[in-house]
């Protein structure tokens, strides 16, 4: 059993793997859709506009496509922008929790939950 002190949360450590993880899964899904696209179509470009007016609308669209099992290459590139779009968001709720629960800072927190609030707002509210 180690006697060494119990060593804090990094929280600049855990950003910077959300947003790594976020970013990476994006592209990774991003990457797999526009492949399957082009070695089914042969045309490399996407002809789409995007469903929906906000993230949760646009991730409705999705989970119904997957329900049904109609996998197709433009559900892993809405599924890729969709974790690309979401990943500032689980940063700042990553942040909040930090502040409110390991470094009990009342201001940060206030701020960063205002943050949250616009963000919920403008993703999955307007």
């Amino acid at each position: 059993m180690s006697l060494a002190p119990k060593k804090p949360l990094d929280m600049e450590a855990l950003i910077g793997s959300i947003l790594l993880t976020g970013v990476l899964l994006s592209v990774a899904f991003l990457l797999a859709g526009l492949l399957w696209h082009w070695m089914t179509t042969g045309d490399p470009e996407f002809h789409y506009t995007l469903q929906g007016t906000n993230l949760f609308e646009f991730w409705v669209s999705d989970i119904r496509q997957v329900t049904t099992g109609a996998f197709q290459p433009r559900l892993f590139v809405n599924i890729g922008i969709g974790l690309l779009m979401l990943t500032p968001y689980v940063r700042v709720l990553a942040s909040l929790l930090y502040f409110l629960f390991i470094e009990h800072n009342v201001k940060y927190t206030f701020f960063t939950g205002f943050v949250l609030a616009v963000l919920t707002y403008s993703l999955f509210l307007s």
